[in-house]
C-alpha cells in the first residue's frame, strides 16, 4: 500500500520555532503489480490474427496418358494474365494454329465489375450448362490460367478469387506458350500498351 514517511530530518533547535520538514515517499509496488496483471490479462485473452491462405488442390504428376485429365475443346476457357491488370481470353485450347485467323478469337478485358472477366466466365458456364442439358452428359467448365511474364501476383490471386466466386471447380494453372505470348504482344501493340 501507499506509505508516507513522516520522519523529520532533524531534532528541535533552540531559539525559535521552525516547522518540521516532512518527506513523503509513495510505494509504487502495487501499481507495478497492477500493470503486470493487466499486461498478462490482455496477452492471454487476445486472439492472434489467422493467416489468410487459399487452398489449392494439386494433381499428382503422372507420365501415364490414361491417368491424365483430358479437357474438351468445347468446355475450355483459357485466360491469360498480362501486364497493367489486363486479362486476355479465348474459348478452347487453341491447338489449331489457324485459330487466330478469326478476329473474334482472342479478346481482351479486365477485372472490372461490369464487362470484365467475371461476365465472360459466367457466359461460358451458361454455354456449357446448355450443352450438358442438351446432351445429358456431365460436363463442367474447365478454366486454364496462364500468367505472362509481365503479370503480377495480385492479378493471379484475383483470378483465383474469380474461380471461387463463380464456383468453378475445375481449373488449372499452366505455363504460357510462345503462341500465347505472341497473341498478347500483338493485342498490346494494337491497343498501344507498352
Amino acid at each position: 500500500m501507499a506509505e508516507m514517511d513522516t520522519s523529520s530530518g532533524g531534532g528541535k533547535k533552540h531559539g525559535g520555532t521552525k516547522s518540521k520538514k516532512q518527506s513523503t515517499r509513495v510505494d509504487m509496488t502495487p501499481m507495478v503489480d497492477l500493470g503486470f496483471l493487466l499486461i498478462t490479462f490482455f496477452m492471454l485473452t487476445t486472439t492472434l490474427s489467422k493467416p489468410k491462405t487459399m487452398d489449392l488442390i494439386m494433381p499428382k504428376d503422372t507420365k501415364n496418358e490414361e491417368e491424365q485429365n483430358k479437357v474438351k475443346e468445347s468446355t475450355a476457357l483459357t485466360i491469360l494474365l498480362g501486364k497493367a491488370d489486363k486479362v486476355y481470353y479465348y474459348e478452347g485450347l487453341a491447338q489449331d494454329p489457324n485459330a487466330s485467323a478469326n478476329p473474334d478469337f482472342f479478346k481482351a478485358t479486365s477485372f472490372a465489375a461490369k464487362g470484365g472477366i467475371r461476365d465472360e466466365i459466367i457466359k461460358k458456364k451458361d454455354q456449357v450448362a446448355q450443352m450438358r442439358n442438351a446432351k445429358g452428359e456431365p460436363e463442367d467448365v474447365v478454366v486454364i490460367i496462364k500468367a505472362d511474364d509481365g503479370s503480377n501476383y495480385k492479378d493471379f490471386v484475383g483470378i483465383l478469387d474469380e474461380m471461387a466466386i463463380n464456383r468453378i471447380s475445375r481449373y488449372a494453372t499452366v505455363d504460357i506458350t510462345d503462341q500465347d505470348k505472341q497473341w498478347i504482344r500483338q493485342t498490346e501493340a494494337a491497343n498501344g500498351v507498352k
